[in-house]
């Protein structure tokens, strides 16, 4: 089985879907193709298996959710 899912994230900003695309890129190279065009983050997941596809698409998610939580964060100060 082949499963692949296109998650596309629309930040208020060039400069934040920078800093997200740059912060996601180390932890996720094996496992998470992703490109950026302007305010725009493209991640493709590829994986054989449910299992994996699930814990890759998690924890692609909940990573981009905290470095969103930390510039939300940051900006305020």
């Amino acid at each position: 089985m082949n499963i692949k899912s296109n998650i596309k994230i629309k930040y208020k900003n060039s400069e934040d879907a920078e800093i997200i695309y740059k912060s996601l890129k180390v932890d996720n190279e094996d496992f998470v193709d992703s490109t950026i065009n302007e305010d725009t983050i493209n991640f493709l997941i590829k994986s054989k298996n449910l299992g994996s596809f699930l814990l890759t698409a998690d924890d692609l998610i909940a990573s981009e959710i905290l470095a969103e939580n930390i510039i939300k964060n940051t900006d305020k100060k």
